[in-house]
């Protein structure tokens, strides 16, 4: 049996490792124009910033590729015969499948706006736009930062390490509002001001300016501000790429729209990592486009492509960041705005860049999410809190086990059991055993 893989990411290559795992016997070949071997794409940005070079980004040995009897091949593909079970190259070739898995990942979103053709204008997103990034930011006073997500702080820290101003362009009230509550933006917000970023708030974008050369001169906002600069960084999220599949029979949407079992419309024809929409039993359709579900989607989807369907199961919601030296961690359900049957305790340290929030039901008390910043917390200890359902109240009293930071850093569960007490003296008297 022949499986074919379009896309060397970090779902494709899991799911071609994977099938090495349960069959000797399979014929893998993984696609990808992007480059000839998988790299961590998280890492680039430390590939710009110098503290990596590209070969220690790549977490396994060329030789592991043959070792393993897994064919990389350096291609585009330009088009899927569903009928003939073919992948059809950029150089003409045609490439016969028995199984085939679309891992074709994400791109970035480009503002529809006038002047985005312009030389010096790019997202962040590909190795490609790694090297795109090298050639625009040589010689460059000012660049402007587009979009307030995690792309943008990336862009940021990177332009921030070689010494060129930075304008970043918001255009929400406070910094990432759609994600993080208020607090914590605002703490964001701040640092990234310490850091001399030049952070624009309710900022948006109405052209991009450009000089007789065709190059980048400056942009204008909604405001009428206009700000010189020779570099636009457009970090504004990404969306699943799927141009690949129009016209083709697999049924899309926002993604390539998959069952619980990362299947398409077509038989043999699989879909998993960013460019995957899951259509769940209760009609909702998810994009998930995170480091972590697109491993543990290529795992999946492996096993379904081996003969024994597996269900595909996230589990408890997780995600983790770094605002230039912030870390950032957070666990199950932590919207940027309480719902109405929620309650949340937050402790903010009151000269340094920690917080730490606890998400929980107002008629159980039952822990339903974390948010951290500058404090690490064992994985597996939230999880399992919020799998199982405990009480706010089991939590602070065992939040120690939770800690996750080296040994002889400063602890701080008194201060949050302090707080905890403060706000609930009335219902509650936990007795502070640290």
């Amino acid at each position: 049996m022949h499986v074919v893989v379009i896309g060397n990411g970090v779902t494709g290559i899991t799911a071609a490792i994977t099938i090495r795992k349960l069959s000797a016997t399979h014929q893998i070949t993984v696609i990808s124009s992007e480059s000839e071997h998988f790299f961590s794409r998280t890492a680039l940005m430390y590939v710009y910033m110098g503290h990596m070079q590209y070969q220690h980004i790549k977490p396994y040995e060329d030789w592991f590729w043959p070792e393993n009897n897994i064919n990389l091949q350096q291609g585009q593909v330009t088009y899927i015969d569903v009928e003939q079970k073919q992948v059809l190259l950029d150089d003409q070739a045609t490439l016969n499948f028995d199984k085939l898995l679309i891992a074709t990942g994400s791109k970035p979103n480009i503002l529809n706006l006038p002047g985005k053709e312009l030389n010096g204008v790019q997202g962040f997103y590909s190795l490609n736009d790694l090297q795109t990034l090298e050639a625009n930011s040589k010689d460059v006073n000012r660049a402007v930062l587009v979009g307030g997500g995690l792309i943008g702080i990336e862009l940021a820290e990177m332009l921030y390490t070689r010494c060129i101003p930075v304008s970043f362009l918001v255009r929400e009230e406070h910094y990432w509002g759609s994600v993080l509550p208020k607090e914590e933006s605002q703490m964001i917000q701040s640092h990234i001001l310490a850091h001399g970023i030049d952070l624009h708030l309710k900022a948006e974008v109405e052209e991009i300016l450009g000089d007789a050369s065709g190059k980048v001169s400056g942009v204008r906002t909604k405001s009428g501000e206009v700000i010189p600069c020779q570099l636009v960084g457009l970090g504004i999220g990404v969306f699943p790429n799927i141009d690949l599949i129009r016209n083709c029979g697999i049924k899309t949407n926002r993604g390539i729209l998959v069952n619980e079992y990362l299947e398409t419309n077509i038989p043999d024809i699989f879909a998993a990592g960013d460019c995957a929409e899951l259509e769940k039993p209760d009609q909702q359709k998810v994009v998930e486009q995170l480091w972590y579900t697109g491993r543990m989607q290529g795992e999946t989807v492996a096993y379904s492509i081996c003969g024994t369907r597996k269900k595909y199961e996230r589990g408890i919601w997780f995600n983790s960041a770094k605002f230039f030296d912030i870390e950032y961690q957070t666990y199950g359900k932590v919207s940027a705005r309480l719902g109405p049957e929620e309650g949340t305790l937050l402790w903010q340290h009151p000269n340094r860049k920690k917080s730490i929030r606890i998400n929980y039901l107002l008629h159980t008390q039952e822990v339903i999410g974390f948010n951290l910043l500058g404090i690490r917390y064992r994985h597996e200890v939230c999880e399992r809190w919020i799998r199982e359902k405990k009480t706010l109240d089991f939590v602070l009293k065992h939040l120690k086990e939770a800690n996750f930071d080296p040994e002889f850093y400063r602890r701080y569960e008194k201060e949050v059991l302090r707080k905890f007490n403060e706000q609930f003296t009335a219902t509650f008297a936990l007795k502070d055993k640290g």
